[in-house]
């Protein structure tokens, strides 16, 4: 399975420790916060991988990272999004690299307690459906800050609302995404936000008004470590007191 690792933008939330270097490259507990990624992505079962990220600081991914043969990766492969452009738009960079399959995409400032293999297992099994990784957050005043899955009367996703100042639910949408082969078709016909980003959220909600979407509940703790510096830090003593990407059954 071949996996894009978006590791972009400016992180402008974390402002004063990104003003010389890329907040994935930022350290949580004894590790950058990218090999995290790298090895939750391993953990599912992902051995083939494209990471993004803006040109500025591509050395020092690849200084960290190598080949990705340490880490478990058959192969490990860079692209460089010129300006932040959105994560949709990031995504469209590994049009070539997915070579007509469907691929998993992770932000690489999301940490996860538990792998999310079993959301990569099922979409083996059906990869002709966009499949997504939620989490249940009990604070609403959070919630407020993400976007949230609105559920109808069988329990599946009939939308996603960004940010929402009155949350449908209480659960999350996290920075694991599962597509069809033909989301590269999809991202090109996208339009830019009133913020001029192509909307990770607008792909989704296109699975959804196609009634081709699932979603699996993750267990454990996630985290946003690029969500805020309180954030971070919240999400670097929870790693170095539990460590992270442990199997399920645990």
């Amino acid at each position: 399975m071949r996996g894009i690792l978006l590791a972009g933008g400016t992180g402008s939330r974390l402002k004063r420790l990104t003003r010389i270097t890329n907040k994935h490259l930022l350290p949580i507990y004894d590790r950058s916060m990218v090999e995290w990624a790298v090895e939750a992505m391993v953990a599912a079962g992902i051995d083939e991988m494209l990471l993004v990220t803006g040109g500025e600081h591509i050395g020092s991914f690849l200084r960290i990272l190598g080949d990705g043969t340490s880490y478990g990766l058959k192969s490990l492969s860079f692209a460089v999004q010129e300006k932040a452009g959105g994560i949709a738009e990031a995504l469209g960079l590994g049009e070539q690299f997915a070579d007509g399959k469907p691929v998993v995409v992770m932000l690489a400032d999301n940490i996860f307690e538990h792998s999310f293999k079993q959301t990569i297992d099922a979409f083996r099994g059906d990869d002709t459906t966009c499949r997504l990784v939620l989490s249940e957050m009990e604070d609403p005043a959070h919630l407020a800050h993400l976007g949230v899955a609105a559920f109808d009367e069988n329990g599946s996703v009939k939308s996603i609302i960004e940010k929402p100042s009155d949350p449908p639910s209480n659960f999350a949408v996290t920075g694991v995404y599962c597509y069809p082969a033909d989301v590269f078709s999809i991202v090109k016909t996208l339009k830019p936000s009133a913020r001029g980003e192509l909307e990770v959220t607008d792909l989704n909600n296109h699975y959804i008004a196609e009634g081709s979407i699932g979603h699996d509940v993750q267990p454990g703790f996630w985290g946003d470590a690029g969500e805020s510096i309180d954030a971070y830090q919240q999400v670097g003593e929870y790693v170095a007191r539990n460590g992270a990407n442990h199997p399920v059954n645990r």
